[in-house]
């Protein structure tokens, strides 16, 4: 299940995404009807993420790093909620299992897996704005 945090760090690129320049924490905040307080923590992920870029001071705010084009959702959600992988033997770095050889059900797991993968990483936050 993807958390709050991660669908509300695409509302947030989507906010950006929409505005020119350096955008204050407390308008994308009121727009997006999400706490300050809980949108420091999502930008803070995302900036050390760099996907997107902070500054400080009177005209400060943030922006995106990139083009919308050029992120992908899967790169977002998966900054914000760590791996998508559906079941713990597929997530990146995992310990090869050593059921793998003769698991019955691994085969459903990995095409599950590249659905998932290919449907979050096949969508751009350009996408998005469109709708």
């Amino acid at each position: 299940m993807i958390s709050t945090k991660g669908r509300y760090a695409l509302r947030v690129m989507l906010d950006l995404a929409a505005h020119d320049g350096f955008v204050p924490l407390k308008d994308i905040a009121q727009r997006q009807g999400i706490s300050k307080k809980y949108l420091e923590i999502i930008v803070r992920k995302l900036v050390a993420g760099k996907l997107i870029i902070g500054v400080s001071g009177r005209s400060g705010g943030y922006k995106l790093c990139r083009d919308p084009e050029k992120y992908t959702v899967g790169e977002i959600l998966e900054r914000m909620e760590g791996s998508l992988a559906i079941v713990s033997c597929l997530a990146p770095g995992a310990k090869p299992c050593p059921r793998a050889p003769y698991c019955q059900t691994l085969p459903l797991w990995v095409e599950y897996d590249k659905m998932i993968r290919g449907f979050f990483y096949g969508k751009r936050l350009s996408d998005l704005m469109k709708k």
